[in-house]
């Protein structure tokens, strides 16, 4: 807003419309973040578009000075009226106005972008409408969020996953700026920065899931650690555990069985089995954390049974088969904080707690590797409910949009 004032500002030495109060003209963001005034008494009805005569001309002028600075909307419309219908006008005030059209006609696309987004959910529009602005303004911050994130919405409603690749580009560029000290105008439909940035993180999260568990574990995990809705979001925590699934415990579940399945037992093995174990307790983690979140909300009973099915599984395999202490981990565990990813192991820990790993010579080393591998989660064949994702929002399309509701699920595991 600060940029189109001082746009406008430069046409002021114009002489048919130098006035102090030119720097106000501009009030589009007032109007599309508070309810309509009531409109002042009605001017002086303009001639019917398409009579360019002096007569008309002067009349729509004179609507134009008249609200320029209380209705830039009604301005706007008789700054129109004027060129639609003398197109080849020339001279300072249709100059001027065509600048004052220009700008304002620039400035509402803006405006429109977030609604079209997150309000009425025309990704194809509003996307399109964003890449323009961004072509021009390359370091728009708003626009780089809007993109990025509702490029993601689009790819998870429209199950598209070709949206993916400007979700991707926008939401790293918009982390970084952010994070860099950046800001917009405003951080709406978000509730602020934190907010914003734990949706950037969760969603860039979502999608690399698939193609790069560890960036996806990386975003997960950091988008829980802000205060915002995504932090009690037991989608939130289902997917951290999954990521720990199919990339940690994956790639180190294969190496031990490459390397030690059907061996001896030796200090290396019992090292990579070591391993092998902390990222399973990071998973148990993520899976207590979903089932505890989930509750008795109707909205998560039915992946509840298959979230709390996979933390039996993992559990039971760390302690001997016994789901004993299951019930009381599941109501502790959202006191604790989330633990990080886990650092590798590089010695043996000296005494190994008996109650988070099977006891000595219960079963054999290759027993172990293979226990996990063979009783599997379900979530690496489940594929969740997909929800809404975004607030159905009734308003105008200048009006300010409600926050999205959190996603449920808009990345798909195949």
């Amino acid at each position: 807003m600060k940029k189109i004032i001082g746009l406008l500002a430069m046409y002021a030495s114009l002489a048919v419309v130098a006035t102090p109060a030119f720097a106000t003209i501009f009030q589009l963001t007032a109007q599309a973040q508070t309810p309509a005034q009531t409109p002042a008494a009605p001017a002086k009805p303009a001639p019917a578009q398409g009579a360019c005569t002096d007569e008309s001309k002067a009349a729509w002028y004179a609507d134009f000075t008249k609200f320029r600075t209380s209705d830039a909307k009604k301005a706007y419309e008789a700054g129109k009226q004027y060129l639609t219908a003398c197109p080849t006008e020339q001279g300072q005030i249709p100059d001027y106005l065509k600048k004052w059209v220009a700008a304002y006609e620039k400035e509402a696309r803006k405006l429109k972008v977030t609604p079209l987004i997150y309000g009425e959910k025309k990704y194809a529009e509003g996307l399109t409408m964003a890449k323009e602005i961004l072509a021009e303004e390359p370091e728009n911050l708003r626009v780089i969020i809007d993109l990025g994130y509702g490029s993601y919405l689009a790819a998870a409603t429209l199950k598209n996953e070709s949206y993916n690749t400007d979700a991707l580009a926008n939401i790293r560029k918009a982390i970084q700026l952010i994070e860099s000290g950046k800001a917009p105008e405003s951080w709406a439909p978000f509730k602020g920065k934190d907010d914003t940035l734990a949706y950037l993180y969760n969603s860039l999260g979502r999608i690399t899931l698939k193609t790069n568990q560890s960036e996806g574990l990386t975003a997960l995990i950091k988008s829980a650690q802000f205060e915002s809705d995504l932090k009690k979001d037991p989608w939130t925590y289902f997917f951290i555990a999954t990521a720990y699934e199919a990339g940690p415990y994956a790639k180190l579940s294969a190496d031990y069985k490459a390397k030690f399945e059907g061996k001896d037992e030796t200090p290396e093995s019992k090292l990579a089995l070591a391993n092998v174990q902390q990222v399973i307790d990071r998973m148990i983690d993520g899976y207590a954390r979903a089932v505890a979140l989930a509750g008795s909300d109707p909205k998560y009973q039915a992946n509840k049974p298959e979230w709390l099915e996979s933390l039996t599984t993992w559990y039971k395999y760390r302690h001997n088969q016994s789901d004993a202490g299951l019930t009381d981990l599941i109501a502790g565990v959202m006191s604790k904080p989330l633990p990080p990813e886990p650092t590798p192991l590089t010695t043996l820990p000296a005494a190994p707690a008996t109650s988070t790993a099977p006891a000595a010579g219960s079963t054999s080393t290759a027993e172990a590797s293979a226990a996990p591998g063979a009783a599997a989660p379900a979530a690496n064949k489940t594929t969740p409910t997909t929800t809404t994702t975004t607030t159905k929002s009734t308003a105008t399309p200048t009006a300010t949009p409600k926050p999205p509701v959190k996603p449920k699920n808009n990345h798909r595991r195949r």
